[in-house]
């Protein structure tokens, strides 16, 4: 009896996960349309940045060098956009799925973590989209040049594909936005006993050659997105040794 019991909660658990995962995909598929239908509004948003950091006496563009060039990125655009709905229906699947098994501080304890963490996510994506993005493309612009060839100076212009500034744009905000949440890992590690306070500050050097490395793979390869990304981990790693006290 205690078998076939056992054998219905495992079957209507696996059901219930079932029901969560497929919900998950049908939202995730239908925001992918949506996201496509608006691909091209939500590409000219990314452009904001682009456009205020350019020199408006000189016409700028786009372009594409091959024929499915700006479809796929369309495509990758709306992929990067759906997943970017999607996650908080993910983990709030993932969390009803196990609340009825967490105890009442787990459950606060695990909202609270969703919550700062696409807070913080989300802050880290906004923060360089308004401040990082105009700054890094205002200094590479800086590298242009407007002359004349009959002034004995040949121009040079950028003219990036619409592909590799979709690539430099979702690398920088998504590098800023998972490295936003490194507070939120450190302190987790902190409350578990699984790293001390003593230890971030005695090794403070070396945490901050991990700093380095980390801002390194999270953004594009320039040096000015790096060192910026690495001040601010600097600054976050800082509070966490603040906050961390009182764990």
């Amino acid at each position: 009896m205690i078998k076939k019991n056992s054998e219905m909660t495992i079957a209507s658990h696996f059901s219930e996960l079932k029901r969560r995962a497929i919900f998950s995909i049908l939202f995730f598929l239908s925001s992918f349309i949506f996201c496509y239908l608006f691909s091209k509004e939500i590409y000219q948003f990314l452009l904001e940045p682009y456009i205020k950091s350019s020199d408006i006496s000189q016409s700028k563009k786009l372009i594409y060098t091959s024929p499915t060039e700006a479809f796929t990125t369309y495509l990758k655009l709306s992929f990067y956009s759906s997943l970017f709905f999607s996650f908080p229906i993910f983990f709030a699947e993932i969390y009803l799925f196990l609340a009825p098994a967490l105890y009442k501080n787990e459950k606060k304890n695990i909202l609270l973590t969703l919550f700062f963490s696409f807070f913080l996510f989300l802050f880290g994506a906004i923060f360089c989209y308004f401040f990082i993005l105009p700054i890094t493309l205002k200094f590479f612009l800086t590298f242009e040049n407007h002359g004349s060839i009959t002034n004995g100076v040949m121009p040079i212009i950028l003219e990036t594909k619409i592909s590799e500034y979709l690539y430099f744009t979702i690398n920088l905000l998504f590098g800023f936005g998972l490295a936003f949440l490194s507070p939120i890992l450190l302190l987790f590690l902190i409350k578990n006993g699984l790293l001390k306070i003593k230890d971030l500050k005695n090794k403070r050097r070396y945490w901050i050659v991990v700093i380095f490395i980390l801002s390194a793979i999270l953004t594009p390869p320039d040096v000015l997105s790096q060192i910026t990304l690495a001040i601010l981990l600097i600054v976050l790693f800082e509070i966490v040794i603040l906050i961390g006290k009182n764990f």
